[in-house]
C-alpha cells in the first residue's frame, strides 16, 4: 500500500482541473500549429476532418485512456508502472524515457528559435529573403554534415530555454508544472485566438480558408489519407512515450479519468482546427498578396513557421503583432510540451533511485541541456535536429506505441483490469468495444502507418541526407534508446520501492 510520504514525495497535482490544463498543455505544442494544417489541406482538405474525428474516436482518446489507467492505477513513471504492471514489461517504460530525453534535447532548439523570431518580428529582422536569413545569418547552416562551429545567436536563447525548464523542473509538480499550466495555458488559448481573429480579417484570408474547408470526397477512398489521420492523432495526442503514465500517477485516485481523457483529446483536437484557420487565412492572404495559388504558399514545419510567416508579416497589416503573437504562442505551446516531456525522464529517474525532486532535476536537466548545447547551437544543428525528429518519431514513439498496446492487450491481457480501475470513478463506461480499439483497431492503423513510412525511407533516402547521417543519427538513435531500454532493467530498484499489488493511496490522508 502506497504511503502519505510516498505521495508526497513523488508529488502530485491539487486538483483534476489543473491536470486536465498540464495534459493539455503537453498536447498542445508546436505540431498542432505547423503541422495539421498541412496535413488536413493535402489530404482532402475538409473532407480530412472526417477520417480526423474517427482517429480520434477509435485510436487517439483509447489510447489516452490506456495511458491513463496504468499511470493512474500503479502511481509511478514509466518505468515503475509498467514494472507493476509485469515485472517484464518495464523496458517498454525505459524505452519511452530514452525517447523523451532524446525528444527533449532537440525540441528545445526549436523553442529557442521561436524565441529569437518573437524578437526578430518587432522590426522583421529578416528582411526580403526570409529563407536565407533562416539558414544563412541565423542559423548559419552550411552543407549537411557535423560541425562545432558556435551560432552565438542560438546559444543564447537556447541556454534561457533550459534554464526555465530547470527551474520549472525543480519547484515540482504542483508549483512549477502545475503553476505554469495554470498561466500559460489560458495565455496560449489569448494569444493565439487574438492571431486567428487577426488573420480571418486579412484581404485574401476567405482563399485560404475555402482552400483549407473545400473538401475533396474522392480522398476518404484513399487509405493514405486514413493513414495520415491516425499518425496525426497519435503524434498529436502526446501518447504512447510516457507522459500521460507519468502525469496521471499524479492524480487523485478518485478522478474521473475517462471524463478528462475525452476534455484533453477533444480540446487538442480543437485547437488544431483553431490553428488550421488561422494558418490557412493567413496563407490566403499572402497567396492573394503575391498573385498565386493557396498551394504555391502552403507548406508545413519549419519551412511554414520560419519562412513562410515571416514573409507573410512583412507584407500584412500590423506584422509586428502578427508576428508576435505566433511565435509567441509558439514558444508558450513548446515549453508546456517540453516540460512534460523532460518531466518523463525525471520522475523514472526519481522513482529508480530514490532522489529527490532537486537532485533528479539537476541530474536530468544538466546532461540534457549541455548535450542540446552542443548539437543544435552549431552550424549544422539544423540537419541534426531534422534528421533526429523524423526518425525518433516514426520509429521510436510509433513503434513503442504498438509494442505496448500488443504487449498489454495479447500478452498481458491486462485491459479489463485496466478498464475496472477506471471505471470505479469513470464517468464513461469502458468495456469490450474499448478492448477492441486498443486490441485490433489502433495498433493495426499505427502498424500501417509505421510500414508505410519505413517503406518510403528505404525506397527514397530521408531529405537526400548522406547516409552516413541517416545511419548514425536516424536509425542509430532508434536503436540507442531501444537498446537504452533494455540496459536500465538490470538496474535494480530500491529495496524501498514496492513492485507489488494493491497500490492504493490514503488521498484523505495526504489532504
Amino acid at each position: 500500500m502506497t504511503t502519505v510520504d510516498e505521495v508526497q514525495r513523488r508529488g502530485a497535482f491539487s486538483s483534476r482541473k489543473v491536470f486536465i490544463l498540464a495534459a493539455i498543455g503537453s498536447a498542445v505544442g508546436l505540431g498542432n500549429i505547423w503541422r495539421f494544417p498541412y496535413v488536413a489541406y493535402e489530404n482532402g482538405g475538409g473532407a480530412f476532418l472526417i477520417p480526423y474525428l474517427v482517429a480520434l474516436l477509435t485510436a487517439g482518446i483509447p489510447f489516452l485512456l490506456m495511458d491513463y489507467a496504468i499511470g493512474h492505477k500503479h502511481r509511478g513513471s514509466a518505468p515503475l508502472s509498467f514494472a507493476r504492471l509485469r515485472r517484464g514489461t518495464e523496458f517498454l517504460g525505459w524505452w519511452q524515457v530514452g525517447i523523451c530525453f532524446l525528444i527533449a534535447v532537440y525540441y528545445a532548439a526549436v523553442i529557442a528559435w521561436a524565441l529569437r523570431y518573437t524578437v526578430f518580428s518587432v522590426d522583421e529582422a529578416w528582411g526580403d529573403d526570409p529563407e536565407g536569413f533562416l539558414f544563412g545569418e541565423f542559423l548559419q547552416a552550411g552543407d549537411p554534415g557535423i560541425s562545432s562551429d558556435v551560432v552565438a545567436g542560438v546559444l543564447l536563447p537556447l541556454a534561457l530555454v533550459w534554464l526555465a525548464v530547470l527551474v520549472v523542473m525543480a519547484l515540482g509538480v504542483e508549483k512549477g508544472i502545475g503553476r505554469l499550466s495554470l498561466f500559460f495555458i489560458p495565455v496560449l488559448v489569448v494569444a493565439f485566438g487574438a492571431l486567428v481573429v487577426r488573420a480571418v480579417t486579412l484581404d485574401g484570408a476567405v482563399v485560404g480558408l475555402d482552400a483549407f474547408f473545400s473538401p475533396s470526397w474522392d480522398a476518404l477512398t484513399e487509405p493514405g489519407v486514413w493513414a495520415a489521420a491516425f499518425g496525426q492523432i497519435f503524434f498529436s495526442l502526446s501518447i504512447g512515450f510516457g507522459i500521460m503514465i507519468t502525469y496521471a500517477s499524479y492524480v487523485d485516485r478518485r478522478s474521473d479519468m475517462p471524463g478528462a481523457g475525452l476534455v484533453v483529446g477533444f480540446a487538442n483536437s480543437g485547437f488544431e482546427l483553431l490553428a488550421g484557420i488561422g494558418v490557412f487565412a493567413a496563407l490566403g492572404f499572402m497567396a492573394q498578396a503575391q498573385g498565386v495559388a493557396v498551394d504555391q504558399v502552403a507548406t508545413e514545419g519549419l519551412g511554414l513557421a520560419f519562412v513562410v510567416f515571416p514573409a507573410l508579416i512583412s507584407e500584412a497589416p500590423a506584422g509586428a503583432l502578427i508576428g508576435v503573437l505566433f511565435f509567441g504562442s509558439l514558444v508558450i505551446a513548446g515549453l508546456t510540451s517540453l516540460i512534460s516531456v523532460i518531466e518523463v525522464v525525471i520522475s523514472a529517474v526519481r522513482d529508480k533511485f530514490e532522489m529527490s525532486r532537486i537532485a533528479a532535476s539537476m541530474a536530468v536537466g544538466v546532461p540534457a541541456t549541455v548535450i542540446s548545447l552542443a548539437l543544435f547551437s552549431t552550424t549544422s544543428g539544423v540537419y541534426v535536429l531534422d534528421i533526429v525528429d523524423h526518425f525518433i518519431n516514426r520509429y521510436g514513439i510509433l513503434l513503442v506505441a504498438v509494442v505496448s498496446m500488443l504487449v498489454v492487450a495479447w500478452v498481458l491481457r491486462e485491459l479489463p483490469g485496466l478498464a475496472a480501475h477506471l471505471n470505479r470513478t469513470g464517468s464513461l463506461p469502458l468495456g469490450r468495444i474499448w478492448f477492441a480499439l486498443i486490441a485490433v483497431v489502433a495498433p493495426v492503423a499505427l502498424a500501417y502507418v509505421l510500414i508505410d513510412e519505413l517503406f518510403t525511407d528505404i525506397e527514397e533516402p530521408y531529405g537526400g541526407y548522406p547516409d552516413w547521417m541517416l545511419g548514425v543519427l536516424g536509425w542509430g538513435s532508434t536503436a540507442v534508446v531501444l537498446l537504452f531500454g533494455v540496459l536500465a532493467t538490470l538496474v535494480r530498484w530500491r529495496s524501498e520501492t514496492p513492485l507489488v499489488e494493491p497500490y492504493d493511496v490514503i488521498e484523505e490522508e495526504v489532504r
